[in-house]
């Protein structure tokens, strides 16, 4: 379905994301299948040749985000899109593409593992999204939208950021966020003021010739290199991290969650809220960029955070390390990749209290 101006749709949280990227002028998509982003290359592959972009059902992983690494080469917007395992597959791809400084739009709609696991909502890719899952010194500018209107929006967003840094840039979803249905509001896409892609690999007829690559042999180049992406690094978690705070102003203790994981803590909050107690709830936006100082101000108010995530503990060590001590973290992980209710946030808030 072809967004409106300002129509409110009814959309599935994969098909959105789809739709998102078409909107925002994605010329090239290739995927391989896997459950539960299935819909994704399904959406993609009626809607690619309507917008003028082109689909690939490419025969593995691999071969889709060469692919990809291809397209964005020459300068094109372009996206791949799997789950867990099949990303695991990209991340030798992913370093290439940071190493080459290439915009590529990745999305992980998140399955549970480790292995096979199961095809319902997770959170245990975290590390592998925010620590680097491939070889080298590189981060993924990593965005983990918590409602089907985000995953929209942050996709739109993903695009234009992974483009003004000349870095790939990841969509951390979940197979719950992928499979709910919400109303969104299709707003219009408005392309920023970007720079010139004066580095893509278009002919080069008339002009000097541009070389991308990521090998770097000579006495000092590498270094220089990787102190470049370090530098670009430093300036991202300075002007693009994300983050959102729910009732925090007079909290004492503040639950930290990141994707569905937040939805399901915000009505934690809210069933303590009506019995006086005074809990909030802070959301990472950006992974990478991690909220580090803003997690730092709350740090000096509040006397508990309560980190709960579907995974058996990995952003509580981000947390940990920008409370710095400041306050007592508590740690709430459930890696069984199945839904948990809020009741069960709630009584775990209650044993903290």
């Amino acid at each position: 379905m072809k967004a409106s101006k300002t129509k409110k749709i009814l959309m599935r949280g994969n098909e959105a994301l789809a739709e998102a990227a078409i909107s925002a002028g994605c010329s090239f998509y290739a995927a391989y299948p896997i459950t539960p982003q299935n819909e994704i290359p399904e959406h993609m592959s009626r809607r690619m040749p309507d917008s003028g972009g082109v689909f690939v059902q490419a025969e593995s992983e691999l071969a889709a985000i060469n692919m990809v690494y291809g397209a964005v080469a020459t300068g094109a917007r372009a996206m791949t899109t799997s789950s867990s395992p099949g990303v695991s597959l990209m991340q030798e791809a992913l370093s290439y593409l940071a190493g080459a400084e290439l915009p590529a739009v990745v999305a992980n709609i998140q399955r549970g593992g480790p292995g096979l696991g199961n095809i319902s909502g997770s959170q245990a890719d975290y590390f592998q999204a925010v620590k680097g899952g491939g070889h080298g010194d590189y981060k993924l500018l990593v965005y983990a939208p918590y409602s089907v209107q985000e995953i929209r929006d942050l996709t739109m967003l993903a695009f234009d950021k992974a483009d003004e840094y000349r870095t790939p840039a990841l969509i951390l979803a979940d197979g719950i966020l992928g499979q709910m249905m919400e109303p969104i509001q299709t707003t219009s896409y408005k392309k920023p003021k970007l720079p010139k892609k004066n580095w893509a690999l278009t002919g080069c007829s008339g002009r000097k010739s541009n070389v991308i690559k990521s090998l770097y042999m000579g006495e000092g180049e590498l270094e220089s290199r990787n102190k470049r992406l370090q530098d670009k690094y430093r300036l991202i978690k300075e002007k693009e991290t994300l983050s959102h705070s729910y009732r925090t102003d007079d909290a004492k203790t503040v639950v930290v969650a990141f994707g569905i994981a937040a939805r399901i803590a915000c009505s934690a909050v809210d069933a303590l809220r009506a019995k006086g107690r005074k809990v909030g709830l802070f959301r990472p936006i950006t992974l990478f960029p991690f909220p580090e100082k803003e997690m730092e101000m709350l740090a000096r108010k509040v006397k508990n955070f309560l980190v709960f995530e579907l995974n058996a503990g990995q952003m509580v060590e981000d947390v940990r390390l920008a409370v710095n001590g400041k306050a007592k973290v508590f740690s709430y992980g459930r890696p069984g990749g199945a839904i948990v209710s809020p009741e069960e946030v709630t009584e775990r808030i209650k044993e903290i209290l």
